[in-house]
């Protein structure tokens, strides 16, 4: 990466989004990302496709200010309604979360394929990243686990109409409340949890932080039916790939079984907040947070100083 002063956060880290001095302790947060369609409906695809980008401003503290479609559709093969669609879902949530979709870029392309570029703002002093995790903080994790599970038995048929629609209010939840619920808490660093994973987003912190951390699996929540359906052999090839990933750096106690490791690398999208801080901390974050979260945030372990594997899952 080039030498740039105003550069705070590049992709040199692990770090959800970009951030770029603008003036003062005022700061820039833009992120990109994208996706093909997860579920049938077009209209919550365009939904979920952009709360899957606005997390990552949230991620990072930020405000977000305006978003810029990425669209790739086969427009000689599929109804154009199909497209209207897909970009109407993602208007109503950009304007769900205050801003504006100002324009973007569209391609012909054989698979639908949609996202946003959004640009955000953040004061210096409540920027939040993921290296700043410390021995004793809790991790609270806001959004149950299981989408990409789930988002596998929708496209082999398998899922239900409850797991479909649990699966699509998760995804399309944004995550300004989690986000804006971390307010005057001393909180130490937060990631989402999205393609790799809680497992995969957890080491990520933990590497960026120099610390390791304790997990408990009875703790982690999941979307209705997840269990069932993985152990019916239903998993993305992410997730797989996740926990080949990550398998050297985690210590998985005895008594999980294969299955409950496969749920913990599931591969999300639009997943919740990860959030490290200290215990009095998060216990008022979880009054916050719990208010009204339609699934409730929980913790689901704590730091620890640094050991010779980063995660343990017991």
């Amino acid at each position: 990466m080039a030498n740039d002063d105003r550069v705070l956060v590049g992709f040199d880290g692990a770090d959800d989004a970009a951030v770029v001095r603008l003036d003062g302790d005022r700061l820039i947060v833009q992120t990109v990302d994208f996706f093909t369609p997860i579920v049938d409906n077009p209209y919550q695809f365009g939904q979920i496709a952009a709360a899957n980008s606005l997390s990552d401003i949230y991620a990072m503290g930020g405000t977000p200010l305006f978003a810029l479609n990425i669209v790739a559709f086969p427009i000689n093969d599929l109804p154009k309604t199909i497209l209207t669609e897909i970009l109407q879902g993602g208007a109503d949530k950009a304007r769900e979360a205050g801003i504006t979709i100002v324009g973007g870029h569209s391609i012909d392309d054989k698979e639908p394929k949609y996202g946003l570029v959004v640009t955000g703002e953040v004061d210096e002093q409540n920027l939040v990243k993921n290296n700043g995790a410390r021995p004793g903080d809790a991790l609270i994790l806001t959004k149950p686990l299981g989408t990409g599970i789930i988002a596998t038995a929708i496209k082999k048929g398998k899922a239900d109409s409850d797991q479909i629609d649990a699966a699509v209010l998760s995804m399309s939840t944004l995550n300004n409340a989690a986000a804006e619920a971390m307010n005057g808490l001393d909180v130490h660093a937060t990631t989402d949890v999205t393609g790799y994973g809680l497992l995969g987003h957890l080491l990520e912190m933990c590497r960026a932080s120099n610390v390791s951390a304790n997990v408990d699996f009875s703790s982690l929540p999941y979307l209705p039916g997840v269990r069932e359906l993985a152990e019916s052999g239903v998993f993305p090839g992410g997730t797989k790939r996740n926990l080949d990933f990550v398998n050297e750096y985690v210590h998985f106690q005895n008594s999980l079984s294969d299955i409950d490791q496969l749920l913990a690398a599931d591969a999300q999208t639009s997943g919740g907040l990860l959030i490290a801080l200290p215990n009095e901390e998060a216990k008022k974050y979880l009054e916050i947070i719990n208010i009204s979260a339609p699934f409730p945030a929980v913790k689901i372990g704590h730091i620890t100083n640094i050991t010779d594997t980063f995660i343990s899952l017991y």
